[in-house]
């Protein structure tokens, strides 16, 4: 199997691809990030460059095999029943980063007919039923009119909070998946179902021939040897439930020490989701006393009507409790759409 190939079935836009060639000529005008992408996957590389999306850290450059590309591309097919050739599938992501560059390789490796749209809030712009897309948390939340008209839905980018994963329970056709995954992964390796689920949960299932194990920081370390050539060790701080599923807790790097006590900020985020509308999160600035203290971050200008009522902090433990709240009018996104702390922490 060659690494850049693709079926005769493959579709795009409506219109039946038969040879690079005809591709490349008819995405070079109107679908140049399409055109882009193909380009460098069908020139003689067994690679191509992929940029990180920049929400943990400065956005680099990184290599990543077609090879592995196409595994994980047969993988996400095979799990999710998607082998058939008549799909339809809908991108509404960017071609420049992972997640928009692997529907692509998922269509033309298992002969989709996929519709590439700008991507914006609501990319459902018409009343086609498509089998698979794949949306970031913000497209879902905008969407949730429209969701119906996809049959599956991977969520990734960010996490679902809890009250929009209430109002994905009322969608009856249609399933919801949170994805696990990064660029140094091919996107996701493992998921976890956000409806038709009893009650709400937070394991992730890893797809076949993962494996997984913690390490003494109790990070989650992935051993994919058909999706990478190392181990890929992360800075997630997992709860290991069994050999096949965890329960994502938070980033070791974001721990926050107050007066010698660990405070997981997404822990406490997660208390908070239901209280506060807006978007927010939890961070630290430097304490005399403390060493760090907690603080809150929330998007919106600081009105009397908007200003958050400090009794909800009530229920946190003590050293949990947001010691400052500061206001941003517009929090800074990565390229990606997620929220770029590090950066709307420097404008407080």
């Amino acid at each position: 199997m060659k690494h850049n190939y693709f079926t005769n079935n493959f579709r795009l836009n409506g219109k039946q691809i038969t040879s690079k060639e005809e591709l490349l000529q008819y995405t070079k005008n109107e679908l140049t990030e399409v055109h882009d992408f193909f380009t460098e996957w069908f020139d003689d590389n067994n690679f191509i460059m992929v940029q990180t999306s920049g929400s943990t850290g400065k956005p680099k450059n990184i290599k990543v095999k077609k090879e592995f590309m196409v595994n994980s591309a047969l993988a996400t097919a095979k799990y999710f029943e998607l082998e058939d050739d008549d799909i339809h599938a809908l991108l509404s992501l960017s071609p420049k980063y992972i997640a928009g560059k692997m529907m692509l390789v998922r269509a033309i490796t298992s002969g989709w007919n996929i519709d590439v749209v700008e991507p914006c809030s609501n990319p459902f712009k018409t009343d086609k039923i498509y089998d698979v897309t794949a949306l970031v948390p913000l497209q879902v939340h905008h969407s949730i009119k429209d969701l119906h008209k996809a049959k599956l839905v991977l969520v990734g980018g960010g996490k679902v909070s809890s009250p929009l994963q209430k109002k994905l329970q009322k969608l009856n056709n249609t399933k919801i998946f949170s994805t696990y995954g990064m660029t140094e992964t091919v996107t996701h390796i493992a998921v976890k179902k956000l409806n038709h689920v009893n009650g709400i949960t937070n394991y992730f299932e890893v797809l076949p021939n993962i494996k997984i194990q913690k390490d003494d920081r109790g990070c989650l370390v992935i051993d994919a040897p058909s999706i990478s050539d190392e181990k890929v060790i992360t800075n997630d701080i997992i709860k290991l439930i069994d050999d096949r599923h965890f329960c994502w807790i938070g980033r070791y790097d974001n721990i926050i020490n107050s007066g010698g006590v660990k405070i997981n900020p997404e822990r406490v985020e997660e208390k908070l989701s239901n209280q506060i509308k807006k978007r927010f999160f939890i961070a630290s600035q430097k304490d005399e006393a403390l060493g760090q203290k907690v603080i809150l971050v929330v998007e919106g200008k600081q009105h009397t009507k908007s200003k958050i009522d400090t009794t909800i902090f009530d229920f946190l433990d003590r050293y949990e409790k947001p010691k400052h709240i500061y206001y941003i009018d517009k929090f800074i996104e990565t390229k990606t759409g997620k929220v770029n702390r590090k950066a709307c922490l420097e404008l407080v």
